[in-house]
Formats: structure tokens, sequence, C-alpha cells
């Protein structure tokens, strides 16, 4: 028997490691389970190249929960130890490990945002044990040991009795963390970390129905057995190779990693890249509401098939952590505060990577089933959208599969849009104008002008339409994009027939001035101009540049902040060749004038769904009293 000091300086790394991981206590389990995952594929490669004699079979690791004992156990069958390896690697290399972690993190443990802390796995058993043990034996023909240390830098080590291959390690669980002698405390842990590593993790069992036997009758029980309750899923999907799945196979992995998730995912992206990194991973789109606001924090990482965490900012570029899935790579540097991965070289290629991948896989879609694409269109495109805003590399590829609805459901690409409005819709002045609605019922009277002069009209209802039009227009030479309620149809596409007028610019004057004299000064411009007697004699409209700076400034970034808070303003398009102007001016008075304004102002705010509360029970009792 040997007893001895670990060789620490710190004396007192007990407390220490206590009080800086206590935060995270509960990743002892996490770490105690890699272990022995670690010990058992060691063993695994050991065998495959003829360096160990040990027969591998089909190892499992188990956790078992002893309530009245007070202890947590967990057993391997992997490489196990010599008393030597536990000296080096328990005594000397686990110890130093937490020194050091905790000299570099013990000012900003705290706040550096520790992500995981792989590498430092033995000692977190000293988070929640007053005392361990190790019951060791090693694959060769050494004989077992044991070990115990009560939580102060003194250890003992002895032979032991174990006949079996590999190690069980006892938790003596001190009675502030008694939570963790609970089977459904380590039960959910045991699901949040370990659901996929990749050897069987046994925790109880359980009962398991078995069919019938034929001559059974229609009231006898169903038989039952008890079997191992296997918690983890050692293949999942992300480990396959992508030809080896069916579509059913991703599905599946999606219901195993959302069990609460109702809805199918419209589609998946296998990422399967092992130089210059290593990564695999599956990410899903999955249906997206706006409305509803985006969850984000859904897509799970892990290192070798231990989840570390659901917060991936930084690894995954921001606009794709809408979407869901796995990511699997041992080269995130994993025990790091958040700003050193953001800065990190082979984060930042990992980021770009995936940013990639996915954009291939939406053009891939786009190019082989245009029509199940565009059907997916509206579930996906504040994705897109967001990712064409937020990363020039993204864009490039998007602008060749992005595509823009019109008011009647189709569906075109920017070039191709432009190859079909270009005749129709260039204004006197050489340039494309893009017309486009919001709201198909609330512009629908816009929308119905438009479309009598033949232009088409695409449909941008996502909120951040406004950032996009203006990211189009900077890319796009000569391109204009305007909302169809921004000005009368003729003045949105300018072309060179002008109408000829049937007041002259003395009576335009005088009219504009009457009208001013009924209508609110602080809330519209009055524009008098020679239309198609046809039009309508008032329309409403709001400026294009006013209303979007608005709208960027409530969706945040970009706008101009003084354009935020600016009242509502609106311009008065009269036209001056409507019957109306003419029975306004041979009214026999201002009164009678007034009402006909007030009248014709009301219809034409009832067309932009601008009559509400005390003008709109005015206006009902005044149309009455007309009829």
């Amino acid at each position: 028997m040997a007893t001895g000091n670990i060789n620490v300086s710190v004396e007192n790394i007990f407390p220490l490691i206590k009080k800086f991981l206590y935060s995270d206590h509960e990743i002892f389990l996490r770490e105690l389970i890699s272990n022995a995952t670690d010990a058992t594929l060691k063993l695994k490669h050991l065998t495959s190249i003829g360096e160990s004699k040990a027969e591998y079979g089909n190892p499992f690791i188990e956790v078992k929960v002893d309530k009245e004992g007070k202890k947590i156990h967990i057993i391997d069958q992997g490489l196990g130890m010599t008393a030597e390896e536990v000296e080096k690697y328990i005594n000397q290399v686990a110890f130093s490990g937490a020194e050091e972690f905790l000299d570099k993190y013990k000012d900003s443990a705290k706040d550096s945002g520790i992500i995981g802390h792989f590498g430092l796995g033995f000692y977190s058993a000293f988070m929640v044990a007053d005392k361990v043990e190790i019951i060791t034996k090693s694959h060769t023909d050494a004989p077992a040991a044991y070990w115990v240390c009560d939580g102060s830098p003194t250890f003992i080590l002895e032979e032991s009795d174990k006949k079996e291959r590999g190690t069980e390690i006892i938790l003596h669980v001190s009675e502030e963390e008694t939570e963790f002698l609970e089977d459904s405390k380590i039960s959910e842990l045991l699901v949040k970390y370990n659901k996929f590593m990749p050897v069987p993790i046994k925790f109880g069992t359980k009962t398991e129905t078995l069919p019938k036997p034929e001559d059974a009758k229609e009231d006898d029980p169903a038989p039952t057995q008890e079997v191992d309750n296997i918690i983890n899923n050692p293949t999942p999907a992300w480990t396959k190779q992508p030809a080896d799945l069916e579509d059913k196979d991703y599905k599946d992995f999606y219901r195993e990693l959302y069990p609460m998730q109702f809805e199918e995912p419209l589609f998946n992206i296998h990422l399967n890249v092992d130089y210059p990194f290593n990564l695999t991973g599956i990410l899903y789109f999955p249906k997206l509401d706006p409305s509803v606001g985006i969850q984000k924090d859904k897509i799970q990482l892990y290192q070798n098939q231990v989840f570390v965490t659901d917060n991936v900012e930084g690894i995954v570029p921001e606009f794709l952590t809408m979407l869901r899935g796995v990511i699997d790579s041992p080269d995130i540097p994993l025990n790091v505060s958040r700003s050193y991965l953001q800065a990190d070289g082979a984060v930042k290629k990992i980021s770009s990577y995936i940013t990639r991948k996915v954009a291939d896989k939406l053009n891939s879609l786009f190019k082989n089933s245009r029509e199940d694409f565009e059907a997916k269109w509206n579930d996906i495109k504040i994705v897109i959208e967001y990712g064409m805003l937020s990363e020039d590399k993204f864009f490039d590829k998007a602008k060749n599969f992005a595509l823009i609805p019109t008011v009647d459901n189709a569906y075109f690409t920017f070039d191709e849009l432009k190859e079909k409005i270009e005749a129709a819709q260039t204004d006197e002045d050489g340039k494309l104008v893009v017309l486009y609605a919001s709201d198909k019922d609330a512009q629908h009277s816009y929308i119905q002008a438009a479309k009598e002069k033949g232009y088409e009209v695409a449909l941008l209802d996502s909120p951040i339409v406004s950032h996009l039009i203006q990211k189009l227009e900077t890319t796009y030479e000569n391109t204009t994009f305007v909302r169809v309620d921004g000005d009368h149809i003729d003045n949105l596409i300018k072309k060179e027939d002008t109408t000829v007028s049937k007041l002259n610019d003395e009576q335009k004057e005088a009219l504009k001035t009457t009208i001013e004299n009924v209508v609110p000064k602080e809330t519209y411009t009055v524009q008098v101009e020679a239309m198609d007697s046809q039009a309508s004699p008032f329309i409403i409209t709001q400026p294009e540049f006013m209303r979007r700076m608005k709208e960027m400034q409530q969706t945040g970034g970009g706008g101009m902040p003084m354009f935020g808070n600016m009242p509502e303003s609106y311009n008065l398009v009269v036209n001056s060749n409507h019957n109306l102007v003419e029975k306004i001016n041979s009214a026999e008075n201002d009164d009678a004038k007034a009402s006909l304004i007030k009248q014709a102002l009301d219809l034409a705010k009832l067309s932009q769904n601008l009559l509400k509360g005390e003008d709109l029970t005015n206006f009902v009792k005044r149309s009455f009293d007309l009829i």
C-alpha cells in the first residue's frame, strides 16, 4: 500500500475546484463518461492493430446510483490502468491540468463564458463528491489497483482484487449535491450530454413489451421482459455517410433531436469535411414563421459525439443560427472564452465552409426541383434574405436562387424579373423601376392601377425588405424599387407622353389652395396633376424614401435616425382631369366645396385603410346623409 501527496503547489485546490466550476457542476458526469468512452475506444484501437491481446467484445459503460449509500458508480470495460498509470495520470497529469486551468481562469471564470472544460475530466468529480475511489484493472496482465482520495491532497494507492478489465469510479456524493442521487436527475444529464456517445451507456433496466404468442387469448396480457436501459444512440445519423442514409433516416434523426417538434423539417444539409479541419453534422431548415419570432440556439454542438453547447454563435454564421441540427468537430477549441473563439482562424474557416455548403445545397435544390423550391420559399426566405444582407459571399451565390414572388404567385430570380419587365418598366431616364407591394389587400387599388398599365408587381413582405432592396439597388446599377402606393402610377414610372390638363396653371393653383384650406396641412402635401380622367380623383401616397427610412429605422440598422421619429406624412395627389374636380370648382359656396373635398379625402383614406376612429364614424354618418 502506498500513501502520498498529490503533487500540486496549490494546497487548497479542491475548494477552488468546487468554487470555480460550481456554476457548471453537472458536467462531472459528462467528463467521467467521456473518460470512460476514451478508455473504451483506445482499447478498440489497440486490439485492432494487434497491440493488445484483450478480447474487445461488446463493451458498454454503466452508471449506477446507490441512493442509500449516497454513491454514484461509473463503470467501463475499457483499457483500465496499472498502479503506475494511476500514479501518472491521476496524481500528476489530471491535477496539474486542474491547477493550470484554475490559474488561467480563476479571475475570469465567472465571466469568460467558458464553453466546456474538456481535458479536465477526472478531477471534476470533486465538484460533487467528498471522496472518490478508483478500482481499475489494465488490459495487460498487471494486477488491479485501488486509489482513494478524500478531497485533500493526500491519497492511498494499493492493489485490488478486481477481476474484470476496465475502471470503476465511485463518487461519495457530498451533502450539498444530493440532487445527483435522484435517478431522474442522472437520467436528464445522460440524455443531455451523452445521448449520442459512441459507446453504449446503460442506466438501469426498462420493461419491454413482447409480441403475444399466436395461441394467446384476446384479453391475455402481452408478455414483457426486463432489458438494459441503453440511453444513447452510439451511431447517430451524422456519423454515417450521406450515401448510406435515406430521407426517412434524416427525418427520424430530426425527431430524435427534437422530440417535441411536430412539424417535419423542409430539407437537410449533410456536412462532412476532413480538410483543412474536421467537421461533420446535419443542418435542417425548419418551417420558419417570422410572426411567431424566430427561435435561435437550436443547433447542438458536439465534440466527438459529446454534447458541448447549443450556443453556436461564432461557429455558425449568424443568419444560420435559425436552423436546427448538429455540428460535431474535434477541432473547435472548447475550453476557452467566446471572444477567443470568435477570433480563432479555424473557427472562421468552419463558419465560411458552412455558409458555402448551405448556399450550394440551396442552389442545387433550386436547379433540380424548382417547383418544390418555390413551394418552400415563404418558409425559408427569412434565412436567405438575412444571409444576403449580412454575408457578401452568401449574397454572391444567393442572387442566383433568391426568388422575388409577384402578387400573382409567379416566382422570378432578380435576373429573370429584370428581363421580363425591362421593356415596359424602364422610365424616360433609362432607369428600371421594380414595382412592389408589401400587402396585397391593403394596396389592392394601387396594384390594380399598375396592372392596368401592364406592369408586373412584386410581392415583398418580409420584415427586412427595406434593407434588402437597398442592397439590391446598390448591387444592380440603374435599378430602383418603389412600392406601388409611393405615388400615382404615372409618376412612379415616368414616360415621355404627358397627359394634357383640363385646367391651366392658374386654375390648378386656385384648386390647390381650396383643398389646402380643408385638409390637415401637417399630414398632407397637396399635388394637383393631370392624369387619365378614369384614374381616381384623390390618391393618397407615401413617398418611398421617407417610408423606407422609417421602416429601416424600426427594424434596426440603416435608415436615418431623424426619420424614425417623424410623424406620418402623405402626399395627396389630385387628378385635375376628373369630373369631381369640375364639381368642386363649380360648387355654389365654400361649405359645399369643403363637403365634397372631405368626402373625397375620406374615400381615398378608406382605400388606404387610414380611415379610423372618429373620422370613420363621421364619414359613415355623412354618407348616410348623402344617400
